[in-house]
């Protein structure tokens, strides 16, 4: 099991266009990736679950990924968040 935290940088936290994406890329991995804020936490396969954590500016995720390719999905979407959150 890899995880890893970020503190989302963008204005308007963890929006529609950016969980979509988010969402798709989890899909691509055949690890179990969840995302987690505070006591809340989902599958970050499933959009209500990503944008159910309400995650605004200056909060904290964590994304863990357990299985095969899971060293892999933490790099991607560590990646992904640097990029687009």
């Amino acid at each position: 099991m890899k995880s890893f935290s970020y503190v989302i940088k963008d204005a308007e936290g963890i929006h529609a266009r950016p969980a979509g994406e988010l969402v798709k890329l989890a899909k691509t991995f055949t690890s179990k990736v969840t995302i987690a804020k505070g006591e809340k936490s989902g599958d970050a396969r499933k959009i209500f679950a990503v944008m159910g954590l309400g995650a605004k500016q200056g909060e904290e995720i964590t994304v863990t990924a357990e299985g095969d390719d899971e060293e892999k999905a933490i790099a991607e979407i560590e990646a992904f968040l640097n990029a687009n959150l």
